[in-house]
């Protein structure tokens, strides 16, 4: 099985908008209630891109199988090294290594960027994720207690950092 990495394709969207609406409707990864449609995805991809920020895609066989990227942690001026990422695997293709091969990938584009610190906002219940960021070298930070419903819940928003070295 090789993984390889691109970046973002219009054509890759649909696959993109499956994952990310099997993760609305399944899990607490994203705080959203309803799915996205094509033209929202698409928007927010674009969005990325024209502000310079990456989109990048694993794919196998020719099938994206995970996507990442990262973007303005806030809008004001002064947070314009900080950004925060978002890593996604498909279902199918959990436990191969991808998010691993993706953040790598992302640190690593944040570091060309000369940007200074990226952040990962994880829902408190995902340990497996807070695991994982941890591999990588980032810090929890804070907990937001009680900062999203979702599932008819309250949800704990897990704050991690990373300073990049440059």
């Amino acid at each position: 099985m090789e993984i390889r990495l691109r970046p973002y394709q219009i054509q890759d969207t649909e696959a993109i908008l499956d994952i990310i609406n099997y993760n609305i409707l399944n899990s607490t990864a994203l705080y959203d209630y309803s799915i996205r449609t094509y033209e929202q995805q698409k928007s927010i991809l674009e969005d990325k891109i024209n502000k310079h920020f990456p989109v990048i895609v694993a794919e196998i066989d020719g099938k994206v199988a995970g996507f990442g990227m990262y973007g303005e942690f806030r809008f004001r001026e002064a947070y314009k090294f900080t950004v925060e990422h978002s890593v996604y695997v498909d279902n199918d293709y959990q436990g191969k290594g991808i998010g691993k091969i993706l953040l790598a990938e992302l640190i690593q584009l944040a570091k060309n960027q000369k940007l200074h610190t990226m952040i990962a906002v994880i829902d408190a219940e995902n340990q497996s994720s807070v695991d994982f960021h941890e591999k990588f070298g980032f810090k929890t930070v804070g907990i937001i207690k009680e900062s999203g419903y979702k599932f008819d819940r309250w949800l704990d928003s897990v704050f991690m950092q990373l300073i990049l070295e440059s």
